[in-house]
């Protein structure tokens, strides 16, 4: 649980709401399921629009990684490169073979395979550094899933305050309904750029920052492994990766 994710999202909503409430105001006033239709609703339509399905529900599902983000194990993976070179350097690059069954990622599988066959050290680097590129491509482009519901969601909030707004006009006779056209109109507003400022942008950062993360532990692989396909001394192919290490 990445906890720092949650308390700013609480610290957010509490400083709206706690600020409404000191300055008198009803917290029921902030809770219009029109506004909160309209402006969720056209955001996500507008996304949907603008994105293939495919990155769309990859967004979607990478949401989670905000709050419990996916592990990323480097001091592991340096001790798995140093027991991969030392085996190496022991009994040669065929038997790594047997370490391949204990590989869950298929990336990391895909590049043990290609040393343990043989490829020289520059195409192992080349088509994993193919492979991460792509993936990383894909990754940044689900991400921005969320920055554009954050680019869309203001808009569609001062729509909506329009709409509250004509709602009004529609009924300058009728003084009952004012006060529900102008809640609309205003509540929207916020709506829109509460959820854009407080939601939606900080969830793309956040997921830029742990694609990044991610990108970067592929790279150190690729490195430790042309290390290995080099033939150098797992001491120095060790002491390389810890300078991937975040102090």
């Amino acid at each position: 649980m990445d906890l720092i994710s949650l308390l700013g999202l609480l610290l957010g909503l509490a400083a709206i709401v706690g600020g409404q409430w000191l300055e008198g105001g009803h917290l029921s006033s902030l809770l219009q399921p029109t506004a909160f239709v309209i402006v969720m609703g056209g955001t996500f339509g507008a996304v949907m629009l603008q994105s293939p399905l495919a990155t769309f529900t990859q967004g979607i599902a990478m949401a989670r990684w905000v709050f419990s983000p996916p592990p990323l194990p480097q001091r592991e993976l340096i001790e798995r490169l140093a027991e991969w070179s030392h085996a190496a350097r022991r009994e040669g690059l065929l038997s790594l073979e047997g370490y391949l069954v204990e590989l869950g990622d298929p990336f990391m599988r895909k590049g043990l395979q290609l040393l343990v066959d043989g490829a020289e050290p520059e195409r192992v680097r080349e088509v994993l550094e193919v492979e991460v590129g792509v993936q990383e491509q894909q990754l940044r482009l689900a991400a921005r899933v969320w920055e554009s519901a954050g680019g869309y969601a203001p808009t569609i909030g001062i729509l909506g305050a329009v709409l509250g707004l004509i709602h009004v006009m529609e009924n300058l006779t009728d003084p009952s309904k004012l006060g529900a056209g102008i809640a609309v109109a205003f509540v929207a507003t916020i709506y829109g750029v509460g959820s854009a400022n407080l939601i939606f942008l900080p969830m793309a950062k956040k997921l830029q920052a742990h694609i990044a993360r991610l990108t970067l532990m592929r790279e150190m692989f690729i490195d430790g492994l042309v290390g290995i396909a080099n033939g150098d001394n797992p001491r120095i192919i060790e002491s390389r990766l810890q300078g991937y290490l975040v102090p």
